[in-house]
């Protein structure tokens, strides 16, 4: 028997219920992501047998072995970036191009880059069929950036390497902030900001991401 998906009124409100109890009260302050969080329709992002759990406070498997990641998760790496106005980011992993459409609406530019062709082709064509003109979308090894849209006032990473790339920091504007979980097995989400001297590190927290892949 085919299963109707809920009433866009429905997701509307089950939006706005994420925002408040799974965001909000969790401590995430930016007026510009919660913003962000409450008009990204994440039940597009999902697959079609998913969009009843596409607002509960969990990952949701996309298919190729990836995952559209907890709505916490998105909003906390998006404001531990810090963007200024009119930013240009760069995101590492589209996948299911959540992320990339909630820095759409925050950031003047965001530049894409996931290594599954299958993906980055459907992300690039839901984006633009939702209105994100900012945001260029390609194939390839998210390890090397995009070195032409360099530098970068931001830098997401959305999946686990087991170091910091380097190619990553020398994009990263002075100034700017990486937020980007590391490690095999036990992984932390790091925040750091790249200064005249390196690498300063703001903070952390233990996470669980899909590895980058190469």
């Amino acid at each position: 028997m085919l299963t109707l998906p809920p009433p866009d009124d429905e997701l509307a409100r089950r939006r706005e219920q994420m925002v408040e109890t799974q965001i909000r009260r969790r401590g995430v302050r930016s007026a510009a992501v919660l913003d962000a969080m409450a008009r990204v329709p994440r039940h597009r992002f999902v697959r079609a047998s998913d969009i009843d759990s596409a607002y509960r406070d969990c990952p949701i498997a996309i298919g190729l072995g990836q995952t559209i990641s907890q709505p916490y998760i998105v909003a906390f790496m998006t404001e531990a970036l810090a963007l200024p106005p009119k930013a240009r980011v760069l995101e590492v992993g589209t996948g299911s191009a959540y992320q990339t459409a909630v820095l759409a609406r925050i950031a003047g530019e965001v530049f894409s880059v996931e290594i599954v062709p299958a993906l980055a082709t459907g992300a690039a064509q839901l984006l633009s069929a939702l209105g994100h003109t900012n945001v260029q979308v390609r194939t390839g090894d998210g390890y090397d950036g995009w070195p032409e849209h360099a530098p970068f006032d931001g830098v997401i990473v959305t999946a686990a390497p087991d170091h910091i790339p380097p190619p990553l920091i020398a994009q990263l504007r002075i100034g700017g902030r990486l937020v980007v979980p590391v490690g095999r097995g036990d992984q932390a989400l790091l925040t750091l900001t790249r200064t005249v001297d390196g690498l300063h590190e703001e903070g952390r927290i233990a996470v669980r991401f899909v590895p980058l892949t190469r």
